[in-house]
């Protein structure tokens, strides 16, 4: 099994989604239920991340924004993962390494902007864009006005990196749309191509679908927080004031029930 990256622009959940993935089992187990798949950190800060899923996500408080500090990449969090997930009862459990370094947004974000002084930008393209990685779950999350036409300037510029590397042709990518729990995307999450991309990133997709071989490309909605309830499918969330922006935290704690977070990972694993 290869790596497996998750990049994504800012605010797309992408600490809050590695984190409630490290801690799922545990939650599960909490809830009384049985789990088809095992996480194990195979670092500290790994370890740490799982253990703040608990203390921050679980308590209503939120993560603070990944930043990059005066230790330029090698200061950025590095996650590390052994996911072992078991498909059906008489199948052997497969083993997914997962391994991220946890970007800025706006790292990604350049991608559009593609500035080849930056050292920093050239290493994140440089890691994302390496042979042993099998493929990227990229996180989109907003679709106001605007932001369909950025996302496809992002995308554009991604796939001509991909083929100066070499990668266009064997690089799986999962392309989500976070925070489905959101009233207007939970409806949409059964198929995503059709009833989120096609309706509210509709130039987006095409550059996709007209570029990425199908058998490297998916679709996919994910919830870290997901809705309250099967019969009750407001979004188990709170949008507050933040430091800088809007910040998402969880609502009800006993009720919280991510949606789809390891079906992207198994994807690109095969």
């Amino acid at each position: 099994m290869g790596n497996i990256v998750v990049i994504g622009p800012r605010r797309s959940g992408k600490t809050t989604y590695l984190a409630a993935l490290s801690y799922l089992p545990a939650l599960r187990s909490r809830k009384g239920k049985e789990s088809n798949f095992k996480i194990q950190p195979l670092n500290d800060e790994s370890r740490d991340l799982a253990e703040n899923a608990e203390n921050i996500i679980v308590e209503g408080a939120n993560f603070e924004p990944t930043t990059v500090n005066a230790g330029g990449v090698d200061g950025l969090p590095y996650y590390s993962f052994q996911l072992q997930v078991k498909k059906g009862l008489l199948k052997k459990p497969e083993n997914i390494q997962i391994n991220v370094r946890d970007y800025p947004g706006e790292v990604f974000e350049k991608i559009a902007d593609r500035n080849l002084s930056d050292e920093i930008h050239q290493e994140f393209i440089d890691e994302c864009l390496m042979n042993d990685v099998n493929g990227c779950l990229i996180l989109f999350t907003q679709w106001e006005y605007g932001t369909d036409k950025f996302y496809y300037r992002v995308m554009s510029q991604f796939i001509k990196l991909m083929d100066e590397k070499n990668r266009k042709n064997n690089l799986k990518l999962a392309v989500a749309m976070s925070k489905c729990e959101r009233g207007e995307l939970w409806a949409g999450r059964i198929d995503p191509e059709t009833d989120l991309f096609e309706i509210h990133l509709p130039r987006t997709k095409t550059i996709l679908k007209d570029s990425i071989n199908p058998k490297n490309l998916r679709f996919y909605a994910l919830s870290t927080f997901g809705v309250l309830h099967k019969n009750d499918p407001r979004p188990n969330r709170i949008d507050q004031a933040g430091s800088n922006s809007s910040e998402s935290v969880l609502r009800e704690p006993n009720s919280w029930q991510p949606y789809n977070l390891i079906d992207p990972l198994y994807w690109l694993s095969k």
